[in-house]
């Protein structure tokens, strides 16, 4: 299980890095099309697209990653007033019970769409470029299952234990019963 587990950290840890990769090539491509607009008076046609597509493919990919780093925003007002056994437990059932369901369903539909999409060569029918919308829709699919391996992950994390709310993920084996409670001690 902990073999499992480390991989699933280390494809957040890849999602990661995909996503500067695919900001980086973001910013490039707007740079372009502000050179080629205002310098050679020479719009680009696929710009829109390529903006769209990236930021909305970004997004997801990365989601994963931030979920393992504990950088997604975190709205418990009411659970903080537990003990963070009862924090680790509530935050690990909710990961499994009501998200990973969730995101799973969304991973199901997402893979459907794009594999549709490849299938029949679906193109953007509102853009003058008509992009294939597959890779897209793949990105998509990809970063949603990405992240619901990492909601797996994380429950699995939290209600062994390994992982207490506000921290952000590392290994399994790199935080001990005793390293939590001297964070717990930290924190309040």
């Amino acid at each position: 299980m902990k073999f499992l587990l480390s991989l699933i950290n280390r494809l957040a840890t890849l999602s990661g890095a995909l996503a500067i990769v695919m900001l980086l090539l973001l910013v490039v491509s707007m740079i372009y099309e502000v050179f080629a607009r205002y310098v050679f008076d020479a719009p680009t046609l696929w710009a829109f697209d390529i903006s769209y597509m990236l930021n909305g493919a970004l997004f997801l990919i990365g989601s994963a990653f931030a979920l393992r780093a504990d950088a997604h925003v975190r709205i418990d007002f009411l659970s903080t007033r537990f003990p963070p056994r009862t924090q680790q437990l509530f935050n690990g059932l909710v990961y499994l019970l009501v998200l990973l369901p969730i995101f799973g369903l969304f991973t199901q539909v997402a893979i459907g769409k794009a594999w549709r999409a490849f299938m029949r060569g679906e193109v953007e029918m509102v853009s003058p470029w008509a992009p294939l919308v597959w890779p897209f829709y793949g990105a998509i699919a990809l970063g949603l299952l990405l992240l619901t391996l990492q909601l797996f992950a994380e429950a699995l994390a939290f209600l062994s234990g390994a992982k207490s709310p506000g921290s952000s993920g590392g290994e399994l084996a790199d935080v001990t019963p005793v390293d939590l409670q001297a964070n717990n001690e930290e924190t309040r």
